[in-house]
């Protein structure tokens, strides 16, 4: 069973040793290691993806083993398995303001044609609580007066409601790099709405409109910490527009149908396990 371990935490010495050790004496295959250290912010990550003898060692206690070295070292430790569990993925659908990406998926939830099941909804703002409230799901705001997050209490809920996938669906703010380490892995999936790497940041749709492109588009990306980075990409998709169009029309068509269905699609993509991450790349899955 293919496994991922995250761990996290103030950087000191002899930290990846212990978990290395005991998944290779206990007979599992290392597929890749990966190992950060952020010096400005004196953080150590690490991410390790092995196949795991789970016929002779359950997860659940590789993950109790996890913990323990996690708590002597001082590191915050995850283990997850997406074949842990017969259910369906559990996703975490995190907003802002505009509604439309959320309601595809919960749309196609509904309908049947994404096999996921819709976790926890958490806003920075309150603009999708309403929605949330329609489809009876949870909704946390976890933004102060001016939407600015409290990141910690972001990964408290994603580890509560036992998330396997966070889906930031329009949420404007950037993850910190800890919690894109602690959920590492290909678990983050967020809607960009501009085609990367071409147009990145925040204004890409007026990015594009000042150099007079006809067409434009939406990007689903796994999240890794540097910013809209163009390794990761999961799907893509364009409209194009005649020449003249306004930009405010431009913006409404992107906003309102195209976006949405992308993110939808892009999900579906994940969750039906066509697609994985490794080594920060995309690569098809082997079936």
């Amino acid at each position: 069973m293919q496994v991922i371990i995250t761990a996290v935490g103030p950087d000191h010495r002899g930290l990846a040793d212990p978990i290395v050790h005991y998944v290779a004496t206990a007979g599992a295959n290392i597929y890749e290691i990966q190992m950060y250290d952020h010096d400005s912010e004196r953080l150590f990550a690490m991410l390790v993806r092995i196949e795991w003898p789970d016929d002779e060692e359950p997860v659940a206690i590789l993950r109790e083993r996890m913990t323990e070295i996690g708590r002597l070292k001082g590191l915050s430790v995850r283990v997850w398995a997406r074949n842990e569990h017969s259910r369906p993925p559990r996703l975490a659908i995190c907003t802002t303001y505009r509604p439309e990406p959320a309601l595809a998926i919960l749309r196609d939830i509904r309908d049947g044609r994404l096999k996921a099941d819709p976790a926890v909804m958490i806003g920075n703002r309150n603009a999708c609580r309403g929605l949330a409230e329609q489809f009876g799901i949870d909704f946390h705001n976890v933004g102060d007066d001016r939407g600015t997050p409290d990141n910690r209490r972001m990964a408290e809920l994603f580890d509560e409601y036992d998330v396997d996938y966070i889906v930031l669906a329009r949420y404007m703010r950037i993850l910190p790099p800890r919690i894109c380490w602690e959920f590492a892995g290909g678990r983050i999936i967020n809607l960009h709405h501009g085609l990367l790497p071409s147009f990145p940041g925040f204004r890409p749709y007026q990015d594009a409109y000042t150099r007079h492109m006809l067409t434009y588009g939406a990007t689903i990306h796994f999240i890794v910490p540097e910013l809209d980075a163009g390794e990761q990409i999961i799907h893509q998709s364009t409209f194009d527009v005649f020449p003249g169009t306004p930009l405010e029309e431009i913006i409404r068509l992107g906003e309102s149908d195209h976006e949405p269905r992308c993110l939808a699609e892009g999900l579906r993509r994940v969750v039906d396990r066509e697609v994985e991450l490794h080594f920060h790349r995309v690569v098809r899955v082997q079936r």
